[in-house]
């Protein structure tokens, strides 16, 4: 596969060495002259020097035969413009962009890039995680299916039942329940307890009904 990253930070960097090691063809887009040189020197012609959010050097650099672009520069706008000629441009299906700021996800969905991934919500998830007192904690979101996977921590004031005789909302299902240390996969006769961490799988915007569902 033909990969296209704009941005030669760490991430993007990283991001290289890793997909050449799966012997997928990359060129890497920094515009700084002064990474550019280290990033030459470090992936020679891998690395190329340029302002990905111009056409001329998105074309120099072959985008249009580009599988996949992927835009982790510093400055989400750019990220955004990337992405956008990318795909309605030079019809480039598949875009991942990196989102800095999380007040600009909204952004990002509202102009249609998904997948988009911000390392603050994605930090700020783990904290919640480890957080002894977390109801319900969103681990992986499917922007594109309209779905998101949560972990929700039972309470110890919550009823034994088995998974059928719990009142779900309509597009949500229960993937599996942890306890001491081991899961077990959640079908109809799986019994949930106090204190059990459950996975389920729902439609984004089932949080609050989901969580009604399993903690009362």
């Amino acid at each position: 596969m033909y990969i296209l990253i704009a941005g030669g930070g760490k991430v993007g960097r990283t991001l290289t060495h890793e997909l050449l090691k799966m012997r997928h063809e990359v060129t890497l887009i920094e515009q700084s002259a002064t990474r550019y040189r280290l990033l030459e020197e470090e992936l020679e012609h891998v690395a190329q020097h340029g302002d990905a959010t111009e056409l001329m050097v998105l074309e120099r650099c072959g985008i249009q035969r580009a599988e996949l672009v992927v835009a982790v520069t510093g400055d989400d706008e750019d990220n955004i413009v990337v992405c956008q000629v990318a795909r309605e441009h030079y019809g480039v299906e598949r875009v991942i962009a990196r989102v800095n700021d999380p007040r600009n996800h909204d952004l990002f969905d509202l102009l249609g890039i998904s997948p988009s991934v911000c390392a603050t919500t994605s930090i700020m998830r783990l904290i919640e995680h480890e957080l002894p007192d977390h109801e319900l904690v969103p681990l992986l979101e499917l922007r594109r299916e309209g779905l998101e996977v949560v972990e929700v921590q039972l309470g110890d004031d919550v009823a034994q039942r088995q998974v059928s005789e719990i009142p779900l909302p309509e597009g949500a299902r229960l993937i599996a329940v942890l306890r001491a240390g081991a899961s077990d996969i959640a079908g109809p006769e799986t019994i949930v307890r106090p204190g059990d961490q459950v996975l389920a799988i729902a439609r984004s915007g089932l949080e609050d009904a989901l969580r009604r569902a399993l903690l009362t």
